[in-house]
């Protein structure tokens, strides 16, 4: 094993490198929470890739494939999707609003103070996508050094925070292309194929394996469906995807960076489902799914080879980690704690530095709650549930309402928030938390709600919808653009 953790922590110690380099160019708001406005079509459809391709869709795309065969792919295809659709049809407008929150686009379009219920659900999404992530580090570390769960947790969330700390989004970004490149040489290029190998090739796999492990549909449509409109939409309005699409140095970066980037989860979603498949002839028997990942790159690869399969796995968490870590802290910052303590934002060169350090000081803080928080909580899958359904059910409709339909109004977006997240609460109290219902009934309650109060109360002011046009087609577009277009009066 000495050659594999060779490899892990020539790995570790690069992610802190590439996080001090970071931190020379993070000299501003900008660069700090959106890498300055400027990747290029490769470093973009890295990044991108790397953030929405996280431990559950590597360790659970894996197990889903050990539970259901090829159609174990379909979470993480569903997450591909969305990143399409999000990349073809909004990504540039988004691009253009020159924003830092989704909160702020909220802002924006209905031209008041909309966005301060939906930055405390954001937040709150953003924080358990980030606690997840962090407890998947005991996980790994207990497979590499057989490391206690609290000491792993806190090894790899400092790390994380560390240079996330340092350098925001350009240190992100730059652990992000890396991360992306182990990923891509440890699951596609190598495990990938070992896996089918030492199960026999498809054809063992097939005489081995029930039927139904090679049916496209076999883990169910009212599954699919559930993770249709839980994640494909959840791509639509997620923060952490939101700001990695504000980092794009152009609409074209935007659209057709991100369109490779969904291209590639769909092949990472069908090759985790193989790789599970290929782990179900081997060990027929794994207490749990998401313990294949685990149990075959122990097993079946050679030295060496292990090291950098459990690197890609490290790398997997750590790209989702990061990126919803920096994406609470923003939330946390410019949409709940400088609406509260009504912050003037002035202009010039050291307002600017001071939005760096606190920033920076807002990612240690909500890195030390992260950290935390993952420690003392037991119950992952239904935390994170919690959060989706919330994101889902209470943010879906008035921010694709805001950018679809010119008649939503700002008391159509609160309405459309407050009920449909009071609906997915209550649903979740009555049929429980991992149930469908919530997400589906809270969904159509926000639907309802948004398109009522809008109808019923006076149209959004014409010079703040003519000042959300000119933000869109990118004709007006300053930097500071989270001050919100005034309502008439």
């Amino acid at each position: 094993m000495a050659v594999d953790y060779t490899v892990i922590v020539v790995y570790l110690a690069g992610m802190l490198a590439m996080g001090w380099w970071g931190m020379r160019r993070a000299r501003s708001k900008s660069d700090f929470l959106v890498a300055g406005r400027r990747l290029g079509p490769v470093m973009y459809s890295g990044t991108m890739a790397a953030i929405v391709l996280g431990g559950a869709s590597t360790i659970g795309g894996v197990g889903l494939g050990y539970q259901y065969g090829l159609s174990g792919a379909w979470m993480v295809f569903t997450i591909g999707l969305g990143l399409l659709a999000l990349s073809v049809f909004f990504s540039a407008r988004i691009a253009r609003l020159k924003v830092y929150t989704v909160s702020e686009m909220l802002d924006l379009r209905y031209g008041c103070r909309a966005g301060v219920i939906s930055g405390i659900v954001m937040w709150a999404y953003t924080l358990m996508l980030a606690v997840t992530s962090t407890i998947a580090y005991a996980t790994i570390f207990d497979v590499l050094f057989d490391m206690n769960r609290t000491l792993a947790i806190v090894l790899g969330g400092s790390i994380v925070v560390a240079y996330s700390t340092l350098g925001g989004m350009w240190s992100i970004t730059l652990t992000d292309m890396v991360q992306f490149v182990v990923k891509t040489i440890g699951v596609l290029l190598l495990l990938l194929p070992v896996a089918v190998v030492k199960a026999g090739g498809f054809g063992e796999m097939r005489a081995k394996l029930p039927t139904e492990y090679f049916d496209p549909l076999g883990i169910g449509g009212e599954t699919i469906f559930t993770y249709v409109l839980i994640y494909t939409f959840g791509m639509l309005i997620g923060q952490d995807i939101w700001q990695r699409v504000f980092t794009a140095g152009s609409d074209r970066t935007a659209k057709w960076g991100g369109t490779v980037a969904g291209t590639y989860c769909l092949v990472y979603a069908l090759a985790g489902a193989v790789i599970g498949t290929a782990a179900k002839v081997l060990y027929p028997d794994l207490g749990s799914p998401d313990d294949a990942f685990a149990t075959i790159v122990k097993d079946e690869l050679p030295v060496g080879v292990r090291g950098l399969v459990l690197a890609a796995a490290l790398a997997a968490v750590m790209s989702t980690s990061s990126g919803a870590l920096i994406a609470c802290a923003t939330v946390a910052n410019n949409d709940i704690w400088s609406r509260l303590r009504g912050a003037v934002r002035r202009d010039g060169g050291e307002a600017e530095r001071d939005e760096v350090r606190g920033n920076r000081v807002f990612i240690l803080a909500m890195g030390v709650a992260v950290i935390g928080t993952a420690i003392a909580l037991n119950n992952v899958v239904e935390a994170l549930t919690v959060a989706y359904n919330l994101l889902v059910g209470g943010l879906l409709v008035p921010i694709l309402g805001g950018l679809l339909w010119k008649r939503g109004t700002a008391q159509g977006a609160l309405a459309s928030v407050v009920v449909g997240g009071l609906a997915v609460v209550g649903l979740m109290a009555s049929y429980g938390i991992l149930a469908n219902e919530p997400v589906y009934y809270g969904l159509l309650s926000s639907l309802a709600a948004y398109v009522t109060v809008s109808l019923a109360t006076p149209a959004t002011d014409a010079a703040v919808l003519a000042a959300w046009r000119d933000r869109l087609a990118g004709r007006s577009a300053p930097e500071r653009a989270s001050e919100p277009v005034p309502a008439h009066q």
